[in-house]
């Protein structure tokens, strides 16, 4: 593994999170510097997304000004408009497109930490404009803050004996330049391991510690789930090769999750580059930098999900 940095050390990008006032909820938002060629990998099969179709490789606009993540289902995508507004009140971003109203792309995802009682939806555009508003280059806070505050994990067995989820992040600096790395919510129906050990680290409580969701994921609240990431780097990578370092980062998160993708679950991973490190070295065959790219994001991806559930539960 390269050299560990914290995620605010990639060169291009800030960080910001906010929470409500009874911090059951909140929003991440990574804002970019100039337009970042993105593109997204949904695998989930109950998501919940702003703005994704044209991130596909066929599509004409594929940059994005900024990447969200949200607590609040639907609800959640709200968020996108306050993270447009305050980016626009700043000046410094948007896109003309030959008419004086400037648009700012922006695409994220939310997960489902909805209470089981009735009552008022937090209102998510104030919350998205205050996390762009703080977004900053320092240290990024993990654990229940931002789009983690409600998170949780294991509920397979009801919510009642899940464990916190929370946000995560891992990034390295490669040997030859540039900088990669992940940043994660998770909230998902199943249970995290570490793979190095084979150990539950969160999931379902059980008297005697997790319990392994196998054969057990039947309970009416595994509908409420969702793992939500991004990966991103500072080197110059086109959206093709973005893909790709996509796919692979979600053998990662897959070899944390289990089960992971499942048709309840929200699972939604982007890929961005803001190209500030400059071009990779030379390439000895082709894809050589995707692959690189690739398999450090699948590692980083378990230290990730394992940073968050570790910290959202002050387990060691």
């Amino acid at each position: 593994m390269p050299t560990t940095v914290d995620f605010g050390s990639i060169l291009g990008l800030t960080v910001g999170q906010a929470e409500s006032p009874d911090g059951a909820t909140g929003v991440t938002a990574v804002l970019f510097d100039a337009l970042a060629p993105s593109v997204v990998d949904i695998r989930g099969g109950a998501s919940a997304t702003y703005d994704t179709a044209s991130l596909a490789l066929d599509a004409t606009f594929g940059r994005r000004w900024a990447i969200f993540f949200a607590g609040g289902s639907l609800y959640g995508l709200d968020a996108a408009r306050g993270i447009r507004v305050r980016l626009l009140e700043t000046g410094e971003r948007g896109s003309a497109f030959r008419n004086p109203n400037p648009v700012v792309q922006i695409s994220g995802a939310a997960l489902f930490d909805l209470p089981r009682t009735r009552g008022p939806i937090p209102d998510y555009l104030p919350l998205g404009y205050e996390a762009a508003r703080c977004a900053s280059r320092e240290r990024v806070a993990c654990g229940r803050v931002g789009a983690g505050a409600g998170a949780t994990i294991g509920k397979y067995l009801g919510r009642r004996r899940a464990m916190n989820g929370g946000v995560g992040t891992a990034a390295a600096r490669l040997s030859g330049g540039g900088t990669v790395g992940i940043l994660v919510a998770v909230n998902a129906v199943g249970a995290v391991r570490d793979p190095a050990t084979g150990r539950w680290v969160a999931g379902a409580r059980g008297p005697r510690g997790v319990v392994p969701p196998t054969g057990l994921a039947s309970h009416p609240d595994r509908i409420t789930g969702t793992t939500l990431a991004l990966v991103a780097t500072d080197l110059e990578v086109d959206r093709t090769a973005l893909a790709r370092i996509a796919a692979m980062a979600q053998t990662g998160l897959a070899s944390a999750i289990v089960p992971f993708h499942s048709t309840t679950d929200g699972d939604v991973l982007f890929a961005a580059s803001t190209g500030e490190a400059g071009r990779p070295r030379r390439e000895g065959r082709p894809g050589e930098t995707a692959d690189r790219l690739g398999v450090t994001a699948a590692e980083l991806a378990v230290a990730a999900v394992l940073r968050a559930v570790r910290t959202a539960n002050a387990l060691r």
